[in-house]
């Protein structure tokens, strides 16, 4: 999977670089973010701007991510989304579920206390 990864003071920012998160990326995704958790990087922006499509795949690696990041006292946001991309996390409710923001700016001031 195409991705860009950047520290960002305490924030990992992970720029998707695909127009489909789906069933043939997402297990990369969800390993990249298990890695970066695993060196105790727990707050997160997904940037999904270049992304088009997610499927239940995607989501699931997204919502994997949001949970090892709430284990570990992190948290993981989203800034971005597409209209598709948006409707879809609105069907799913999952917009209730993560912090979802504009853009990367707004995502990583968000962290700022």
């Amino acid at each position: 999977m195409l991705t860009t990864i950047e520290s960002r003071d305490t924030v990992t920012l992970i720029q998707i670089k695909e127009e489909r998160l789906d069933a043939h990326n997402s297990s990369d995704l969800k390993g990249q973010m298990l890695t970066l958790f695993e060196e105790g990087k727990n707050d997160m922006v997904v940037d999904l701007q270049g992304v088009r499509f997610v499927d239940s795949s995607g989501l699931g690696a997204l919502v994997s991510g949001f949970k090892n990041a709430s284990a570990r006292n992190g948290n993981l946001k989203l800034c971005g989304l597409q209209p598709q991309v948006e409707s879809m996390f609105e069907l799913t409710r999952l917009h209730r579920v993560f912090e979802i923001f504009q853009d990367q700016a707004q995502a990583l001031k968000s962290f700022q206390v």
